[in-house]
């Protein structure tokens, strides 16, 4: 996809002279809202969007927007913000790969299209199970499709006294969490295993399993927006109905989980699927923001009920 004239006209001229960073911003969310850019890879609207990456371009605080509104920024600097504009335009990119970086819950972590961005239900989940007392503080957590490291990292912090294991089928987003592991002190604590669900771990037994699992549907993924295309297929598609990877994960698990061991799961819009799948699995839906049936907490005790 290309720029529209009117936005090429836009972008010539914030690029004319030294200007605002809230003129360029005005220019950015324009140029998003015109374009039809789509969101929720981190950022929620074309303002977020915009003022993420001119900021973290800037190698300014995200949070302090309103204090550099009128800051003045060399031309120069606009023109190497300009082609940043472009190509989150012209190729669909989303915020988060253009700048290497993504927030969740206050942490930063390092982003790039070797994993999903950063922005999993199971960290705001983890936080309510915790607050409710669902969840007694484990001595060893597995992140299962640990992508970037994001979810077991968050685990970490929660539980300093855990030891955290983490699995993926793809090396390449094994390679981004130890760099996110290293960045937030957390290797020494940590092992990572390369396979596919949980044929790393023969042998061994859980306290807590987290997986944000690859759950899209089929019909859900022809109609993804690209820049969720951009990100890793693998990690997204959950084959016909969703249900790919949580059909034999499911019936596994009480095998890796102690005696009191849970599993805590995301499986987003895919609530029927899933109901479908296991008409019979007792569990408890954890609420978020995004809604009441996108992640359930599950006991050993009902894993075994499947077997």
């Amino acid at each position: 996809m290309s720029l529209q004239k009117r936005n090429q006209q836009r972008l010539a001229w914030l690029c004319q002279t030294d200007r605002r960073l809230i003129d360029g911003l005005r220019v950015a969310v324009s140029i998003f809202e015109s374009e039809r850019l789509s969101f929720g890879q981190g950022t929620a609207d074309a303002h977020e969007d915009a003022a993420w990456l001119l900021l973290c371009s800037l190698d300014l605080p995200r949070d302090r927007l309103d204090d550099y509104h009128d800051s003045l920024i060399p031309a120069s600097e606009w023109r190497v913000l300009s082609r940043l504009i472009r190509k989150r335009v012209d190729q669909r990119l989303p915020v988060s790969y253009l700048t290497g970086e993504a927030w969740l819950a206050g942490l930063r972590f390092r982003s790039d299209q070797r994993g999903l961005i950063p922005r999993s239900l199971l960290v705001e989940a983890l936080s309510f199970c915790l607050n409710e007392a669902l969840i007694d503080p484990p001595s060893t957590v597995l992140d299962l499709c640990t992508g970037s490291g994001s979810i077991l990292i968050h685990a970490g912090h929660h539980f300093p006294n855990a030891a955290l294991f983490g699995s993926d089928l793809s090396p390449e987003a094994l390679e981004l969490a130890k760099l996110n592991l290293d960045d937030h002190g957390m290797s020494a604590r940590a092992t990572l295993k390369q396979g596919a669900g949980l044929e790393p771990w023969s042998g061994m037994q859980f306290d807590l399993m987290l997986c944000n699992p690859p759950y899209v549907s089929d019909s859900r993924m022809q109609t993804l927006p690209a820049e969720f295309r951009a990100e890793p297929s693998a990690a997204l598609d959950g084959g016909r109905d969703g249900m790919d990877f949580c059909r034999p994960f499911l019936f596994q698990a009480q095998a890796r989980l102690h005696e009191q061991g849970q599993v805590l799961l995301e499986i987003g819009h895919e609530a029927s699927h899933f109901d479908a799948a296991f008409p019979k699995l007792e569990k408890t839906w954890i609420p978020v923001h995004a809604g009441e049936t996108m992640v359930a907490l599950i006991s050993r005790k009902a894993l075994m009920r499947l077997a």
